[in-house]
């Protein structure tokens, strides 16, 4: 018995697969560009942990971060910079900090909620679970 049928890519038969392109458009900015305010803003992450400001460090990694194709390594910066802001955070400051975010959390969680409610009704729950058990990252 072969195992390694799972190293098929079964996608290239289907008509209707989704490339990564599609999913949005590429960041206007050049990748070395990205990269160097992906830098910047780590660098103005890490002031704002040793001032102990975790609501302005969060402000700051969240906002304009890297997406589309070609920018990995920032995206992959960007992702250690949240991590370690996370890492940073005590458990006793998680409720202030997330009170201190913006209003339009709220929003986007029950729109989510409104896809996911949607999605499951046409779909079934396999889709939901299979994005959300993906490895592959954004």
């Amino acid at each position: 018995m072969d195992v390694n049928f799972r190293k098929i890519d079964i996608d290239q038969y289907d008509e209707d697969v989704l490339l990564e392109s599609e999913l949005c458009e590429a960041d206007p900015r050049d990748p070395t560009q990205v990269l160097n305010d992906a830098k910047q803003k780590a660098a103005a992450v890490r002031s704002s942990l040793a001032k102990g400001d975790i609501t302005e460090a969060l402000g700051i990694v969240l906002e304009g971060a890297p997406y589309g194709p070609n920018v990995d390594e920032a995206k992959n910066l960007t992702l250690q910079t949240l991590v370690s802001i996370l890492n940073s955070t005590k458990a006793t400051e998680i409720p202030g900090v997330g009170m201190a975010l913006p209003g339009w959390g709220d929003v986007s969680g029950s729109v989510l909620l409104g896809w996911h409610e949607k999605l499951t009704e046409a779909a079934g729950t396999g889709c939901i679970v299979r994005a959300m058990t993906d490895r592959r990252t954004v």
